[in-house]
C-alpha cells in the first residue's frame, strides 16, 4: 500500500503518445475478488476501427511502455463492424491475475504498439478486507481518503483531457475527411494519368513494331543496295580500265591525226602538182588537137594523089595514130585525174571533221567526268574508229595513185 501511495497513477508520460479517448471501459469495479475470473467491459469509439491484433492488457499502474504489461488477452473483432459503438467484453482468468493487492488498470493497446483506452484503478483484494481497514486504522482511512481524492483530481484532469483529446480527435476527423476527399481527388486524377500512360504506352508500342518492321525493311534494302553498290563499283572499275585504254586509243588517234595532217600537207603539195602536170596535160591534148588537125589536112592532101604514097605517109598515118590514142589516154587520165581529186577534197573535208571532233574530245578530258562524259567519250572513240577506217581508206588510194603516176612518168 506504501508503494502504492508514493506511485499515484499517471498518464501524464503518455499524453503526448497515446489516445486514451478511443476507447472506453464500462462497469470497472474499484477492486476484484483474488481467485475468480473477471471480465473486462469496453466500447469502441465511433472513428476508431478495431484490427485482429489489438489486445487488451493489465497494467500496474505507473507504467511507462506497453511491454510492462501484466497480462493480457487478445480482442474479439465485432460482428457488425457498422454497429462498433456496441458494448465488447473479453475475460482474464483468475490463474493469469495477479497476486498481490497493487493498482492495476485495463489498457487496449493496438497491433502498432499504441495504447487507444484506459481503465480507473483498481485492486485485487478481499470483498471484507475494505471494511476492516475502515474499522480498525483510522490512519489507512485517512490515506485512502486522500488517496481517492487524488484519484479524482486524476480523473478530472482525465476528463479535461479527454475533452481536449476528443476536440482534437473532431478536429482531426474533418481534416481526415478533407484529405479523404483530396485523396478521392487525387486518385481520380491518378486513375485518369494511368489510363493515359497505357494509352500512350500501347502507342508507343505500336509505334515501336511499326519502327522495327521498317527498320527491317531498311535493313534489308541496304544488304540489296549494298550487293548493288559492290556490283556498279565493279562496273566502274571495268568502265574507267575501258576508260583508260579509250583515252590512250585517243592519243594515239591524235598522233595520227597529226601525222594525217603531216600527209594532207603532202597531199596538198602532190594536189598541186597533179593540177600543174594536168595543165600540162591539157596544153599537150590541145597540141595534139593542132597536130591532128594538120595531119589530117596533110591526109586529105596526100589522098588526093593515091598513087603517090610513101613511106614518109605511112609515117605519118602511124604517127597521127599514136596521137590519137595518146590524146585518148590523155583524156582518160585526165576525167580519172579529175574524179580522185574530187575524191580528195571530200576526203579532207572528213578529216577536216574528224579533227575538230578530237579537239572537243581533248576538251571534254579536261571537264569532270560523269555518266554523260563517258557517253560523248564512248561515242567520239566510234567516231575515231570510223575515221581510223576512212583515213586508212584514203591512205590506200593515195599510195595506189601515187604508184600509177610513177610508172606512167
Amino acid at each position: 500500500m506504501e508503494q502504492t501511495i508514493e506511485d499515484p497513477p499517471t498518464s501524464a508520460v503518455l499524453l503526448d503518445h497515446c489516445h486514451f479517448s478511443q476507447v472506453i471501459f464500462n462497469s470497472v469495479e474499484k477492486f476484484y475478488v483474488p481467485g475468480g475470473d473477471i471480465t473486462c467491459y469496453y466500447t469502441l469509439t465511433q472513428h476508431f476501427i478495431p484490427r485482429r491484433k489489438d489486445w487488451i492488457g493489465i497494467f500496474r499502474v505507473g507504467w511507462k511502455t506497453t511491454r510492462e504489461y501484466y497480462t493480457f488477452m487478445w480482442i474479439t473483432l465485432p460482428v457488425d463492424l457498422n454497429n462498433i459503438s456496441a458494448k465488447q467484453e473479453v475475460q482474464f482468468k483468475a490463474y493469469y491475475l495477479p497476486k498481490d493487492d497493487e493498482y492495476y488498470q485495463f489498457c487496449y493497446v493496438d497491433q502498432d504498439g499504441v495504447v487507444r483506452g484506459a481503465s480507473i484503478p483498481f485492486q485485487f483484494r478481499p470483498e471484507n478486507e475494505e471494511d476492516l481497514l475502515v474499522v480498525t486504522t483510522q490512519g489507512e482511512v485517512e490515506e485512502i481518503e486522500q488517496q481517492n481524492k487524488e484519484l479524482c483530481k486524476e480523473n478530472q484532469e482525465l476528463k479535461d483531457s479527454c475533452v481536449s483529446l476528443q476536440k482534437q480527435n473532431s478536429d482531426m476527423q474533418a481534416e481526415l475527411q478533407r484529405k479523404q476527399e483530396e485523396l478521392e481527388t487525387l486518385q481520380s486524377i491518378n486513375k485518369k494519368l494511368e489510363q493515359k500512360v497505357q494509352e500512350q504506352k500501347d502507342y508507343w508500342e505500336t509505334e515501336l513494331l511499326h519502327l522495327k518492321e521498317q527498320n527491317q525493311k531498311v535493313s534489308s534494302e541496304n544488304e540489296k543496295m549494298g550487293i548493288t553498290v559492290d556490283q556498279l563499283q565493279a562496273q566502274l572499275s571495268t568502265q574507267e580500265k575501258e576508260m583508260e585504254k579509250l583515252v590512250q586509243g585517243a592519243q594515239d588517234k591524235t598522233e595520227q591525226l597529226e601525222h594525217l595532217k603531216k600527209e594532207n600537207g603532202q597531199l596538198f603539195l602532190s594536189l598541186t602538182e597533179q593540177r600543174e602536170h594536168q595543165k600540162k596535160l591539157e596544153q599537150t591534148v590541145e597540141e595534139m588537137k593542132h597536130k591532128e588537125s594538120a595531119a589530117a589536112k596533110k591526109q586529105q592532101e596526100l589522098t588526093e594523089p593515091k598513087n603517090q604514097k610513101t613511106a614518109v605517109e605511112e609515117q605519118l598515118v602511124q604517127e597521127v595514130e599514136r596521137l590519137k590514142a595518146k590524146v585518148e589516154a590523155g583524156k582518160a587520165c585526165f576525167l580519172e585525174k579529175y574524179k580522185e581529186c574530187h575524191r580528195l577534197h571530200k576526203q579532207i573535208r572528213q578529216l577536216r571533221v574528224a579533227a575538230m571532233e578530237v579537239k572537243q574530245y581533248q576538251k571534254s578530258r579536261q571537264e569532270p567526268m560523269g555518266m554523260g562524259s563517258k557517253e560523248s567519250a564512248v561515242s567520239t572513240v566510234i567516231g575515231m574508229r570510223t575515221l581510223t577506217c576512212q583515213e586508212d581508206w584514203v591512205r590506200t588510194r593515195l599510195y595506189m595513185i601515187l604508184c600509177r603516176e610513177r610508172r606512167r612518168e
